[in-house]
């Protein structure tokens, strides 16, 4: 991607538990483009939360390993101190939690949390600073921006919650807001509400997205292009029509097949994918994904497949040894 803002390379992360080394993330490369919204997707346990949260170092600790390279405006961030960690985060690169009403101080009014970002990294009064607060607070779409941050976070809907915890992410106009499942516990018209100020904020002031999501309604409504991981790996990416519209990943099927269409037969029972998600330290030496896989054949317990181009789409990848004529026989089958 010529107009890249963020390259992952080679970017592993472990951590030790009890029973050995877990393989969170398994050795991935991706590039963000400026502008775009990006959506991991996955099932839990695949290693979208671990990836995003090493952009930021916000994993790290005495138990956990990450190596390989995040390089954002000529510097590794892997290899940053957290000195240099601490100035990024929240300025260049800001994050919204999944659970805003953990995430947010119980004892602190939002406006002083927005304002406390504020201050963090920039040098403002504080009354600047809570004046700008309210100002965030509006733009996100809370309708009465003054008394809601005067609130503390208990007083406050799901929805309003969440738009606070984007408010604190869009403080210091950072280039790149990861957002972790932003629409989880929320109810179908929230969703859309929050899905909308996503796009808008992307439209209007040109902010890189990266939405973690195990959604692909969300992902159908908002992405520019989609990574699908599996045991720490990333099995298909393309853009969002290339994914949703022509899937080439096993994994990715299954995932699409498991979601009740609207133009289609009503079905009793939706087809569900065979078997349990890799949570263990152990992983198979082949493809990650062939124990639950329908179309795995014997070289696929003993390779373990590149994401590469094999169908002449420009940018749509998949990590899979059979070929496609084979996978869409099986499924015409």
């Amino acid at each position: 991607m010529s107009d890249a803002l963020l390259e992952i390379k080679g970017l592993r992360v472990e951590f030790d538990v009890p029973a050995g080394r877990l393989p969170a993330v398994a050795g991935i490369d991706l590039t963000l483009g400026r502008g775009e919204i990006l959506a991991l997707v996955g099932e839990s346990g695949s290693g979208k939360s671990a990836l995003s949260m090493s952009l930021v170092g916000l994993n790290r600790g005495p138990r956990a390993h990450i190596s390989g390279e995040v390089l954002f405006g000529g510097r590794d961030l892997v290899a940053a101190g957290e000195k240099e960690l601490r100035d990024v985060r929240g300025k260049d690169i800001a994050v919204v939690f999944q659970d805003a009403l953990a995430a947010l101080n119980p004892t602190q009014k939002v406006g002083d949390q927005v304002a406390e970002m504020i201050r963090t990294h920039r040098k403002t009064t504080k009354k600047a600073a809570w004046a700008r607060a309210e100002e965030l607070l509006g733009e996100v779409g809370i309708a009465n921006p003054r008394q809601a941050a005067r609130a503390y976070p208990h007083q406050l809907s799901g929805g309003m919650r969440q738009r606070v915890m984007i408010a604190i992410g869009l403080a210091n106009d950072p280039s790149v807001l990861i957002a972790d499942e932003p629409t989880t516990a929320l109810d179908v018209t929230i969703q859309a509400q929050v899905l909308r100020l996503l796009k808008k904020l992307q439209t209007e002031h040109g902010t890189t997205i990266v939405l973690i999501t195990h959604d692909l309604g969300v992902v159908a409504e908002v992405a520019d292009r989609v990574a699908v991981m599996y045991a720490g790996r990333i099995v298909e990416q393309g853009t969002r029509d290339e994914v949703l519209f022509s899937p080439q990943h096993p994994y990715t099927m299954a995932l699409l097949n498991s979601v009740p269409r609207v133009d289609g037969p009503a079905l009793d029972r939706l087809p569900a994918i065979a078997g349990s998600p890799l949570t263990g330290v152990t992983r198979p030496s082949g493809c990650a994904f062939a124990p639950r896989c329908s179309f795995a054949e014997d070289a696929c317990d003993s390779a373990v497949p590149q994401l590469l181009q094999r169908y002449g789409q420009s940018g749509h990848l998949d990590a899979c040894l059979l070929d496609e004529a084979a996978r869409r026989r099986e499924v015409a089958l």
